[in-house]
């Protein structure tokens, strides 16, 4: 019996169906966000329109690649194959448009940041701008808010990230980032009742500080600050030990550690971080303040 002829490769080629980048874009966005409604805020979309698209994508590929649970989604084992094949065809096309789009920019960029910034956002921001602008070397400082400012009004620094409402800090900049300060200690540790409350703080001139301060000295507790440290990896050690509490972000709070339960300690607020940049910024610098604000977005 003759077999049929196989359809011959350019035929087989032209009815594949091609991957939409911006489809891709959303589906990468709703995996590392683990909803879709998260997503949506970072995409700027509605989760109905995105939930459109991830439909269309799983019917294309014949898979399902979420389950759907109540308030988070995961990935299938075919969604998490895809994940991989996502975000390398999205910096693959990123790395083409720049190779022809984006000026040859070269130098020097000067980007100054407080540690417990750092270490949230600096991985991924510099990754990005290596791919932007390969030519251009970034040189990183670490340092509290009130060194940054002075070393960017000196002409050393081109960028900084510091924290805003430092005492005799002046508003400057544009504000990327506004969380939660709480109250943090040992899990299953007692320092948050001992009394006076042993209490870690930071650097003198430091918003956290003057919040927990202000905060306690309002409440009447009885406090003693048992360590103060020009790094937030100094209260960390002190909490972990069980040693004293401190005020934190939010978002750093991660085991041993725990937010103290708010009943105990009287309420910090919120805390912001604004970029400030330096007057006549080059290209390459405005490129690095929109990767700074965009990681912040999605964060």
């Amino acid at each position: 019996m003759t077999q049929p002829a196989a359809p011959p490769a350019d035929n087989w080629q032209a009815s594949t169906p091609l991957l939409d980048t911006d489809v891709l874009r959303t589906f990468v966005a709703i995996a590392e966000c683990g909803s879709f409604t998260r997503a949506a805020r970072q995409v700027f979309r509605t989760p109905s329109a995105l939930s459109m698209q991830i439909k269309r994508l799983e019917e294309t590929l014949g898979q399902a690649l979420f389950i759907r649970e109540a308030r988070q989604v995961r990935l299938t084992p075919e969604g998490e194959v895809l994940l991989g094949y996502g975000r390398r065809l999205l910096k693959l096309n990123e790395e083409a448009v720049t190779q022809f789009l984006a000026p040859s920019v070269s130098g020097r960029l000067g980007f100054g940041t407080t540690d417990d910034v750092g270490t949230r956002i600096l991985p991924g921001v510099l990754a990005q701008f290596a791919r932007s602008h390969p030519a251009v070397q970034v040189d990183v400082v670490v340092g509290s808010s009130r060194e940054m400012l002075a070393r960017l009004d000196a002409g050393e620094l081109d960028l900084v990230l510091v924290t805003a409402g430092n005492p005799g800090q002046e508003a400057r900049g544009e504000i990327v980032h506004s969380e939660p300060l709480v109250w943090v200690g040992r899990e299953g540790g007692v320092a948050a009742r001992r009394s006076p409350l042993p209490v870690a703080m930071a650097h003198q001139g430091c918003a956290w500080r003057g919040m927990a301060l202000e905060a306690l000295n309002r409440a009447g507790i009885t406090f003693r600050i048992a360590y103060s440290c020009e790094h937030c990896a100094g209260q960390e050690a002190a909490m972990i030990a069980d040693l004293a509490v401190s005020p934190f972000p939010q978002s750093l709070v991660r085991p041993p550690l725990r937010r103290i339960d708010p009943d105990l300690l009287p309420p910090l607020g919120e805390y912001q971080l604004t970029l400030v940049k330096r007057p006549g910024a080059s290209q390459a610098c405005e490129t690095l303040v929109g990767h700074v604000t965009a990681a912040f977005r999605s964060y």
